[in-house]
């Protein structure tokens, strides 16, 4: 089984809540897709997606990802895709970095590969737990009140997990604002919940320390990537009386193993795209587990490609480890795919038995590839 073509397809995702706010002012109104399909020898097709959340996240931008999707493609003709080790070396020794680039390709591998032997990915990644996964949403920073009510309705649409978004610029109101969003967003806490306060690195450790301190006792959250760097990470970590889990910082897996090493946080926000693929997804996931860090899996952004790529290696980490999954389909309107999975009664998810990714896409929302490259 060897791979003779891979198309690469470019793809608009409006985002479904019309403007979507991040610390230090960052805004984002749609997400740019890089969509690659692969195909072998015998027929077998593959789908893997790559989006990044604009070029103000990491060190990612669509455009990028479609460069070094260019580079990296020629390597993989006549390679067999479900050589998933072999395929990041190749990757590798054609291009240093870029794991966004390489995401998309890697995902696709795993798809073809899943199609190829009958069996669902996530059983090729170590076998589904079997439970189903709590849902978080996210919601993006505005004024108390109206993060409230978006927590709220996401309550009622099954969604137990929340990512509340803060890190106001003190011109915009500062630790005060960000001590009410979070006090406000937790106020309908249910028992089962479970909330990340999300800043994007967006506060120094100064502006962390004054926000905690405003924020009334008994508040149950973990605060996410408070800040950009590992010096002020660390120096918040040793004074802060909540749990740290990373997401920017979590990119690689000398990362993660840094992160045990110096007991820089309690968990990682595990981002496939960022991550690389599924391939060091699965590596992240060993090395949390062995560490006893918890995991949320999630995205940067993506259509239904991308959440088949998250339900799957989801389903493999023991529940008392695994916090929540993004189901990132339900913030972009485009429809890539549907994604085959079970959804229960109180919102939580499992893959099914389809084989791959268990995926069916759309070609016409695909549309023509705007790179072909063939054996």
């Amino acid at each position: 089984m060897k791979i003779i073509k891979i198309d690469l397809h470019h793809v608009d995702l409006p985002y479904s809540g019309g403007v979507y706010t991040l610390s230090g002012g960052r805004s984002y109104t749609s997400f740019d897709a890089s969509i690659v399909r692969v195909t072998c020898d015998d027929g077998t097709e593959g789908f893997g997606e790559s989006t990044p959340f604009g070029s103000t996240y990491i060190a990612a931008h669509p455009a990028g990802t479609r460069a070094g999707i260019s580079v990296l493609a020629p390597h993989l003709l006549g390679r067999d895709p479900r050589r998933a080790d072999r395929i990041n070396d190749a990757m590798d020794h054609a291009l240093a970095g870029h794991n966004d680039a390489k995401t998309a390709l890697d995902v696709a591998c795993w798809d073809a590969f899943g199609r190829s032997v009958g069996l669902p990915v996530c059983d090729l990644l170590g076998g589904s737990t079997d439970t189903p996964m709590p849902t978080i949403s996210s919601i993006y920073a505005a004024q108390p009140d109206d993060m409230r009510r978006r927590v709220a309705e996401h309550r009622a649409r099954g969604y137990r997990g929340h990512s509340i978004k803060i890190g106001a610029l003190d011109s915009e109101g500062g630790p005060a604002l960000d001590a009410e969003r979070i006090t406000a967003c937790l106020a309908d806490k249910r028992p089962g919940e479970f909330f990340l306060v999300d800043a994007n690195g967006g506060l120094l450790p100064e502006a962390a320390l004054r926000l905690l301190r405003l924020l009334p006792p008994g508040l149950d959250f973990v605060l996410e990537a408070p800040c950009a760097t590992w010096r002020e990470t660390a120096s918040l970590r040793a004074r802060c009386p909540y749990p740290i889990v990373l997401d920017e910082l979590a990119q690689h897996d000398e990362d993660i193993a840094c992160t045990t090493a110096h007991d820089v946080a309690d968990g990682i926000g595990l981002k496939i795209s960022k991550t690389g693929g599924l391939t060091r997804g699965r590596r992240h996931r060993d090395i949390a587990r062995a560490a006893g860090l918890t995991v949320s899996v999630q995205d940067t952004v993506g259509s239904g490609i991308a959440f088949a790529a998250i339900l799957h290696l989801g389903a493999t980490i023991p529940p008392r480890t695994l916090r929540c999954i993004l189901d990132c389909q339900d913030m972009v309107t485009t429809k890539t795919a549907t994604v085959a999975h079970h959804r229960d009664p109180d919102g939580g998810v499992l893959p099914t038995n389809a084989p791959g990714l268990g995926l069916d896409v759309d070609q016409s929302v695909l549309g023509a590839p705007v790179a072909t490259w063939s054996a």
